[in-house]
């Protein structure tokens, strides 16, 4: 019997760090962010619809898609962001779905589905436990903006577009305070998976 655990979190409270932290631990991991590169690569049936969609400056000279420039183009427009989400989210799933059942089908023990629309896409219902990764509004936003080498407003207007992080807390099994350091975020992994056995 496969365990399933859906791990999400807000953008840039350190959800990437656990899922690698997860992979070193040799659990399988469904990564949505992944898939969602795959299914936009040069020639395929996704980039041919964002390009319909959204025209040929998403496009960039060498057949690939601009991230920058569609982000720009549905970070500021909700409808856009819609669209682009009602073209996505099916080939996402689909993909996801597929290797999912072939994890299961392989017995794995526990298949860790990371997604960072867990909650917004009712993929919860398909887990046995969610984990929510976490940190304070204020680490939040100084991540982002480093990160994505983002002013205070772009960086808000991100944070403010996605489901609110507290909502995620509210509704996870676990949550993982990513505030001070990697070894205490990383204890916290350790526990909740020593919870699973």
């Amino acid at each position: 019997m496969t365990k399933v655990i859906g791990l999400t979190g807000g953008i840039a409270t350190g959800k990437s760090t656990v899922s690698q932290y997860l992979r070193t631990k040799g659990l399988k991991i469904i990564d949505a962010d992944i898939v969602a590169r795959q299914v936009v690569e040069p020639g395929t049936k996704g980039l041919a619809l964002i390009q319909e969609a959204f025209g040929k400056e998403v496009i960039n000279p060498d057949g690939s898609l601009n991230r920058a420039q569609l982000g720009k183009v549905v970070f500021a427009d909700s409808q856009a962001r819609q669209k682009l989400n009602q073209i996505l989210h099916p080939l996402i799933f689909r993909t996801i779905l597929g290797r999912f059942e072939e994890l299961k089908a392989q017995r794995c023990p526990v298949v860790v589905l990371d997604i960072p629309l867990l909650f917004e896409t009712g993929w919860e219902q398909r887990c046995d436990l969610t984990w929510v990764v976490a940190c304070s509004p204020q680490q939040q936003l100084t991540r982002l903006m480093a990160r994505d080498h983002l002013d205070q407003a772009a960086a808000q207007a991100r944070i403010a577009a996605q489901y609110p992080l507290t909502e995620k807390m509210a509704r996870a099994d676990v949550v993982l305070m990513n505030d001070n350091n990697q070894s205490g975020l990383y204890h916290q992994v350790d526990q909740a998976l020593a919870k699973l056995s």
